[in-house]
């Protein structure tokens, strides 16, 4: 059978899947359930499917002609969000609606018959919200023998309109910078007798607001988080938390502000005497264009919803740890697709919602994606 006559058929069942999936939202490395539901389907189609024992990632394949593998990845985690009121797992993000689309290019594939040339591998990846789920999979193996690899995600009407798709999101660079701040306690009416770690933190924020890199890449690096233990109005803080959100739209750039906050630090603890410990942390990199990749989803979603719908290129100033898979494996070419699907008000919004319909032309772009791959 022709596989998009399959999705055409399944139309119904792929709604109900990704209702099914929604419903599921589990938390970054607590996804079991959604893992059990697609590793269900995946093996009842004959898929052979490889689970890891330390999470709930998996792979699923498609025996090709050649060893060289060409991979499709999803990622299943939801994000843990107060929703009115209720602190929650909540599929804000579309990893559910990403889950489904790889879901049925698998069943669709295999239902065809086809014997591709090159492997098919199905990617489900945990964690992606904490930034971890890709570098756990490459460290079980996920990558091996990998030389084409696509991801998908769902984008904003601002940045891609429905019924239109990208074969490339170019997303920025992001980190957090946790560090804790420690001073001199001493009584209020004698401040000079302490160090103020408030104070330094403050010092800090402004070094912060005064650079200016001298570049045309987007940037930003700001203090998100302040806190202090300290209960007593009348009392210098000897200690402080705090964060900060880095961007960079290129991997360069945030090099660049990794070490202007390590210049900022050291600075201002000579000028404080005040000790400051600081780590990088749920670092994530830019995307890396490659033409190659770009091509084949190019041609696929021209292939789909005609060459008038192509949006040449997405910049999304997110994050997504997707990038890790090139970060350390540049000989890998890998693009991923940002599908237009009506989606508002935003990623992360606790109520995002999206055109439902844009699941069915997504699972297609995919599928076909994934083919031209494999006779490659």
């Amino acid at each position: 059978m022709n596989p998009h006559i399959y999705l055409d058929q399944n139309k119904d069942n792929i709604l109900k899947t990704y209702q099914d999936l929604h419903s599921l939202a589990e938390p970054s490395w607590h996804e079991e359930k959604t893992a059990t539901y697609l590793k269900k389907r995946l093996l009842l189609a004959g898929l052979a499917v490889k689970t890891f024992p330390m999470h709930h990632g998996f792979i699923a394949e498609i025996e090709g002609i050649e060893k060289t593998v060409v991979a499709l990845r999803a990622d299943m985690d939801a994000l843990v969000q107060e929703v009115d009121g209720v602190v929650k797992a909540n599929h804000s993000c579309g990893h559910d609606a990403h889950s489904t689309m790889v879901l049925y290019a698998a069943l669709a594939i295999a239902e065809s018959g086809i014997k591709p040339k090159h492997t098919i591998r199905f990617i489900f990846q945990p964690a992606e919200e904490k930034g971890e789920g890709a570098l756990q999979m490459m460290e079980d193996g996920a990558l091996e023998d990998v030389i084409l690899l696509f991801g998908v995600h769902l984008r904003p009407v601002i940045e891609v309109p429905f019924q239109k798709a990208s074969p490339v999101i170019i997303h920025g660079s992001a980190e957090t910078i946790k560090g804790v701040i420690r001073g001199v306690q001493a009584h209020a009416s004698r401040p000079k007798e302490g160090i103020n770690a408030i104070e330094v933190a403050a010092d800090i924020v402004y070094k912060l607001k005064r650079l200016n890199l001298k570049t045309d890449v987007p940037y930003s690096i700001k203090m998100t988080q302040l806190q202090t233990e300290n209960e007593a109005s009348n009392t210098i803080p000897e200690t402080v938390k705090f964060s900060l959100d880095v961007r960079a739209q290129t991997n360069e750039v945030m090099n660049l502000l990794n070490d202007h906050a390590k210049e900022i630090f050291e600075e201002t603890m000579m000028e404080t005497k005040a000790k400051i410990s600081w780590s990088m942390e749920e670092f994530v990199p830019a995307a890396i264009l490659n033409d190659h990749a770009m091509k084949m989803t190019e041609t696929a979603i021209a292939d789909i919803i005609g060459r008038e719908n192509v949006v040449p290129i997405c910049i999304s100033n997110g994050g997504e740890d997707f990038h890790f898979y090139t970060s350390k494996y540049p000989h890998i070419s890998a693009t991923m697709v940002g599908l237009g699907c009506g989606l508002t008000p935003g990623l992360h919004h606790p109520h995002m919602k999206f055109n439902l319909e844009a699941l069915q032309y997504g699972t297609k772009i995919l599928t076909q994606t994934v083919l031209i791959a494999s006779e490659e």
